[in-house]
């Protein structure tokens, strides 16, 4: 018995040591080897269940298609080509602007005219209005003396009558028999060249591209030169009235040398074969002898393609008399032949013309009466006289 129960209990030990060697050897081979590759088990398919059937997707039930658009490149627009209103009669269209004059003229003048008497308080009284007027004293005394004898031989005695004997004696003093015509006509295979000369301040870039207009609007075609190299604003300017009428503008580095790109526009100018070249300058002043010599250059550098045309300068009608000695200066360095009365809208001393043309010989071509591109005007003596005297009799 003791033999049964011994052999149970080794056949007990046998097999709980089987099973401690067995367990962990199946332990290890269901764990995946260190750094091997993982396998995955493929999942089973139950072959019984039914197949998923997807629905078909409706063309209203898909999301919109977004497609993003590149921005167009952007094109740069032409500023619209302007075409200058005809200048003839445009004096006349403008004479309103002379208001301020009128007032001198129309009211001061005319009321003292229209007197039943002319005493010598009288004549003095028209001299003064005329010397404030800013006719100049020699100018003045000479039509007042002119008007006191043919009223005293007339036996004028209507106010309408010395109105006329007036307006006669002013467009006389104008001298209407100069030439005002401007010279701007191509010839001998060149452009008819214009320089424009002026003090600081005259408004001379701005009167260019009114030049420029007046000339485009009387059948020129016009190129201008910026050869005002001292302000960079000047060129941009110039380039700007230039665009508005299509006219090209030769220009250089701030700084340039003024002559130099006054003679490549010239240059240009032969090359394209337009009509007229206008060649801005820089503003001097008139006691600057340094800058009124590189004026001379300027003109001489020009001159190497032939004669300088035309030669305008460019006068502020509101600086008065002071504006006679800038002429005469200007005159001296580059052989003024012409002048520019700007600002004539803004001045009660519309004689100042009387005064230019007598103190110096030189026709007033132009007048500006206006800040509008078009409000320069060819200059015409009896138009002119009638505008200053007005209505009034």
């Amino acid at each position: 018995m003791e033999y049964v129960v011994a052999a149970v209990i080794l056949l007990v030990v046998l097999i709980a040591g089987a099973v401690g060697l067995v367990v962990p050897r199946m332990r290890r081979r269901e764990l995946p080897p260190q750094g091997g590759t993982t396998t995955l088990e493929k999942p089973t398919v139950d072959e019984q269940a039914p197949p998923v059937v997807v629905p078909p997707v409706r063309d209203e039930e898909l999301p919109p298609l977004i497609v993003e658009e590149k921005p167009a490149p952007a094109v740069e627009e032409k500023p619209e080509i302007e075409r200058p209103e005809p200048t003839a009669g445009r004096l006349v269209r403008l004479r309103a602007r002379l208001s301020r004059s009128q007032n001198i003229f129309g009211r001061g003048l005319l009321s003292v005219l229209s007197r039943d008497h002319l005493d010598e308080d009288a004549w003095e009284e028209i001299e003064d209005t005329l010397i404030s007027a800013d006719v100049g004293v020699e100018a003045t005394q000479v039509i007042v003396e002119r008007l006191r004898e043919r009223v005293r031989v007339l036996g004028s005695r209507t106010a309408a009558e010395v109105r006329e004997q007036l307006a006669e004696e002013l467009t006389a003093a104008l001298e209407p028999d100069l030439d005002r015509s401007l010279k701007t006509a191509p010839h001998d295979g060149r452009p008819g060249v214009m320089m424009v000369v002026g003090v600081n301040g005259a408004g001379k870039t701005t009167t260019c591209g009114k030049i420029g207009r007046v000339l485009i609007a009387d059948g020129r075609s016009v190129l201008f030169g910026a050869a005002d190299t001292f302000r960079a604003a000047a060129a941009e300017q110039l380039a700007t009235w230039g665009e508005r009428v299509g006219a090209e503008t030769v220009r250089g580095p701030e700084g340039a040398d003024p002559a130099s790109v006054a003679f490549d526009a010239v240059k240009r100018g032969i090359e394209t074969g337009v009509d007229t070249v206008v060649i801005d300058t820089a503003g001097r002043l008139q006691n600057k002898i340094g800058l009124m010599d590189e004026l001379g250059k300027v003109k001489r550098v020009v001159e190497k393609h032939g004669p300088v045309d035309e030669t305008l300068l460019i006068l502020d009608a509101t600086t008065g008399q002071n504006g006679l000695e800038q002429a005469r200066v200007f005159t001296e360095v580059v052989d003024v032949t012409g002048v520019v009365l700007t600002k004539l809208d803004g001045t009660a001393k519309g004689g100042i013309v009387i005064a230019v043309q007598r103190k110096l010989g030189i026709p007033v071509k132009l007048v500006g009466l206006g800040e509008g591109p078009d409000d320069l005007a060819p200059f015409e003596p009896a138009a002119f006289v009638e505008a200053l005297l007005g209505g009034a009799a």
